[in-house]
């Protein structure tokens, strides 16, 4: 069985607006206990209500780098390789509350912030918002597809 190199998006097909992927990913209590044993981050915050009361925050929230993570996901599957992410950043804006029977649904729009000919490089802006709010501002992905 042999596997297909995943194909490069071209620069030159591209355009400031272009949309290249869309995604919508829920967060479950049982996604945020996982994601606490993977990446070691027991924070009571993450899992119990009580604490979650306690520190004024409105219910028990997603870990700040498993929504950056899902956000930067489908720009990593469409570049085809995570090595052509050569630049990631956030601005963490809201929190968001996973309820525990529903969970917490996030959408994510990923568009063509601007392209560098030279460097051969795209800016994709990412839209991440839950619960109809922005939880990541500026948040930008540069990709590199020479």
């Amino acid at each position: 069985m042999s596997s297909a190199t995943p194909q490069v998006p071209a620069l030159s097909q591209l355009a400031v607006g272009d949309v290249v992927a869309e995604r919508s990913v829920t967060f479950t209590r049982d996604s945020l206990v996982r994601y606490a044993g993977a990446s070691g981050d027991f924070n009571p915050i993450h899992y119990r209500d009580d604490v979650a009361a306690s520190v004024d925050l409105p219910g028990v929230i997603a870990h700040g780098m498993l929504t950056m993570g899902a956000a930067v996901q489908p720009v990593v599957d469409w570049a085809g390789d995570p090595a052509r992410i050569t630049d990631y950043q956030v601005k963490f804006t809201r929190p968001i509350v996973v309820d525990p029977q529903n969970g917490a649904d996030v959408s994510i729009v990923a568009k063509i912030g601007a392209l560098d000919n030279d460097a051969q490089t795209a800016r994709v802006d990412l839209t991440v918002s839950f619960d109809g709010a922005t939880v990541l501002g500026k948040a930008q992905v540069v990709v590199e597809l020479a």
